[in-house]
């Protein structure tokens, strides 16, 4: 089993990282491989409208950038994380054009990421990480993925490099999410083997 995580924030080792890292170190515990996947500031283009995903149906973006080579890991993903700071109540603009083409590549390809688990991590100052959080989740929901939480929602609160590990709570929800998302990976996947088993 492998979980995905796609890093929005343009601070490569920030608060979001570490957060995530905590994440991590749960489904490493029970025996789940991770990836964290950083994405470039002012890289990733956004969603243009074309709709030629809607033509094609080859489960690509007719981009030609480094959003494919995401969407695919995405595939190959039992669980993804999107995880991003807080941009004035949002996501970043990287996390953003990542939601907007990956997700329409997805529907226009029947549902390429239907069933798998979602969550979203969340760092923030002060206010807005309910916003950013409540985008990530529509991103999993529309989807039709699997969105798993915590104890209270995914955040966790810093401003400079590091300050949300004085977050004790925030770093504990990252854990326990991590707990959760492992033991629902866990339990889908020994239904997935039954179904197989037993058609």
């Amino acid at each position: 089993m492998k979980v995905v995580a796609f890093h929005g924030s343009p601070r490569k080792e920030g608060n979001t990282a570490g957060l995530v890292k905590h994440v991590f170190s749960e489904l490493e515990k029970e025996g789940i491989q991770t990836e964290l996947i950083q994405l470039p500031p002012s890289k990733t283009q956004g969603c243009v409208a074309c709709y030629k995903c809607f033509e094609a149906q080859n489960a690509k973006c007719a981009i030609d950038d480094e959003l494919n080579g995401h969407l695919s890991k995405m595939l190959e993903a039992d669980g993804i994380i999107l995880a991003s700071p807080t941009y004035f109540a949002d996501v970043t603009p990287q996390m953003k054009a990542l939601m907007d083409r990956a997700g329409l590549v997805a529907k226009a390809n029947g549902g390429l990421l239907k069933r798998k688990v979602g969550a979203a991590v969340v760092a923030v100052r002060r206010g807005g990480a309910i916003h950013a959080f409540d985008s990530m989740n529509h991103f999993f929901t529309i989807g039709e993925m699997i969105v798993v939480g915590s104890d209270y929602w995914n955040m966790g609160i810093g401003l400079g490099p590091g300050d949300a590990e004085k977050d004790k709570e925030g770093v504990e929800t990252m854990r326990k999410l991590g707990r959760n998302m492992a033991w629902l990976l866990k339990k889908l996947g020994c239904a997935c083997q039954g179904q197989s088993a037993h058609p």
